[in-house]
């Protein structure tokens, strides 16, 4: 899958640095290890929103649980599915049962055996509506029984464990990519019997977050850290090179510049963008492509953004090309449609090349064209050179090219409309349950993927997603995306997601800006570390020489 990603841009930053210190406090040192100890300390975000499985809809959340819990099946370095808790499993020839064979022997963090019913119990739970999972019709959506489930009547999933060792899910209709499904995070197990005796508070402290991956949490500092330990009961313990692994919670890109320089990291995210032109060539800075499109969400409940017409001339008004190359130094790709470069159409090949039959979305070569579109829909939907249009406010949190990008948009729309736009700085611990929770006006946002099919990106615009923070609600767009779900037929499922791309950004359900690229620092004495296309960095096979 990965080498059919498209080349995104140059450029980028991102820290890696390690250190250790021993359990007396010693002072820490570059080689990341002391009385024989290692100790990788990497920084990929502030604070998380939160790291519960369930609830996790962040990447940097997404992060940390990939290196405390393990699916079922799990994604290797070449993208193709793996064995993860899960050794073996088969599907029936319909394409409606799944079965799973667990390994002999599967242990949680604190050594209670974990068995199928761990599985059925936390699938389960990621449909009760009292947990309230964003990512539930997602992952869940196509087991037989979903929809009583999500009304309450859990045990109507049709998710069983007939053995200690076994799971069995029945589907409503087949899904080709299920298995990715029971790969990706919000599917891990959980530990029925933490979560009982400490309620929501069971993944925020060490002492009640009870995993059953590499690693298991130790420390947790609120604003400061997240230390994990090599977890002696996970099945593949002997191949986990590091002793520890911890999480600097940073969110000023400065301060993590600051810290991988002083050599208190070894790996970081977040980098200065000032400082992004003079790190080409250095041998610590890395790029690779990352499936995904950074968007703007209009919401679309609010009175001001009802008019499709509105939301489209603002997008048009967008120069992409110049946010892309110049904003963001060529560091993303400027995004004409809303699937980009990676997804794998259903019938072969890149589902961006079979797009609104081969041409983009957005001609982001004719800005001039674009923005007299632009001016002609606001007048038509009744606002003249802007005149009468409510000033609102944009939200945004203030890492990478955030900020800059804001005070883009706030220009190009006051200046070319006639629209006042007011920026608002959000820390990220508050940023993505504002949006969630439809409490703004516009936002940033951005998608990665998931798994390589397109539903995974144009599912979160289903009128129920929980994913949806645009507040999108379309009968013709849920109308394809059923037909998509419906079929095995690679010809009518492509067809019906084409579809509903049609349909969205006919309507601007959001406004595409460009596609992703990860970039990042990271010290040479560290190995083993590999990062996927869906955005995650891999630090369980790391090793640090020295």
């Amino acid at each position: 899958m990965r080498k059919k990603l498209l080349a995104l841009v140059l450029a980028a930053v991102l820290v890696i640095s390690l250190a250790a210190c021993s359990s007396s406090q010693k002072s820490e040192d570059s080689t990341g290890s002391q009385g024989g100890e290692k100790e990788l300390k990497v920084q990929i975000g502030p604070n998380p929103e939160t790291i519960d499985p369930a609830l996790n809809s962040a990447v940097d959340g997404g992060n940390m649980i990939l290196h405390a819990f393990e699916c079922l099946l799990t994604v290797g370095q070449d993208g193709t599915l793996q064995p993860g808790s899960a050794e073996t499993w088969e599907t029936s020839e319909d394409g409606l049962k799944w079965t799973f064979h667990l390994r002999d022997g599967l242990k949680w963090s604190d050594g209670t055996d974990l068995t199928a019913e761990d599985f059925v119990y936390s699938w389960k739970r990621v449909c009760d509506p009292a947990v309230a999972a964003p990512y539930a019709e997602t992952v869940l959506g196509m087991v037989k029984g979903y929809e009583e489930a999500a009304g309450g009547n859990l045990d109507a999933l049709a998710v069983s464990a007939p053995d200690a060792s076994t799971l069995e899910v029945e589907l409503s209709a087949p899904c080709p990519y299920f298995g990715s499904l029971a790969a990706f995070a919000t599917l891990s197990p959980v530990q029925k019997a933490t979560i009982e005796a400490n309620g929501d508070a069971w993944a925020t402290a060490p002492e009640s977050y009870v995993s059953n991956g590499p690693f298991y949490m130790t420390d947790w500092e609120q604003g400061s850290h997240i230390t994990f330990s090599k977890n002696p009961n996970y099945w593949n313990a002997d191949a986990i090179k590091l002793d520890k692994l911890t999480f600097a919670l940073i969110e000023d890109s400065n301060a993590a510049y600051s810290a991988y320089q002083t050599d208190e990291l070894s790996f970081i995210k977040d980098v200065p963008t000032e400082e992004i032109p003079s790190l080409e060539g250095n041998e610590e800075y890395h790029v690779d492509t990352l499936m995904g499109t950074y968007y703007l969400n209009l919401n679309c409940q609010k009175d001001m953004f009802k008019d499709p017409k509105v939301r489209k001339a603002l997008s048009l008004a967008i120069d992409r090309k110049y946010v892309a190359e110049t904003i963001m130094q060529g560091t993303y790709t400027a995004a004409p449609n809303f699937i980009g470069p990676g997804w794998i159409d259903p019938v072969g090949g890149e589902f961006m090349d079979n797009s609104n039959g081969g041409k983009p979305y957005i001609d982001v070569e004719n800005y001039e064209a674009n923005l007299a579109e632009a001016k002609k829909l606001l007048a038509e939907a009744g606002y003249p050179d802007g005149k009468g249009f409510p000033k609102f406010t944009y939200n945004t949190n203030d890492t990478g090219y955030h900020k800059a990008v804001a005070e883009y948009l706030q220009q190009v729309w006051g200046e070319q409309l006639g629209i006042q736009m007011e920026v608002k700085i959000v820390e990220w611990g508050s940023f993505t349950p504002l949006r969630r929770d439809g409490q703004y006006e516009a936002a940033r946002n951005g998608w990665a993927a998931d798994y390589s099919d397109p539903s995974n990106q144009l599912d979160i615009f289903y009128s129920s997603n929980g994913n949806n923070d645009g507040k999108y609600v379309s009968e013709a767009y849920d109308k394809a995306m059923d037909e998509s779900r419906s079929t095995m037929d690679p010809a009518v499922r492509s067809a019906a997601l084409h579809k509903a791309e049609d349909v969205m950004m006919e309507d601007a359900a959001c406004i595409p800006l460009a596609y992703y690229n990860d970039f990042w620092l990271q010290k040479t004495n560290v190995s083993g570390i590999w990062h996927s296309a869906y955005g995650y960095w891999y630090f369980m096979n790391a090793d640090i020489e020295g």
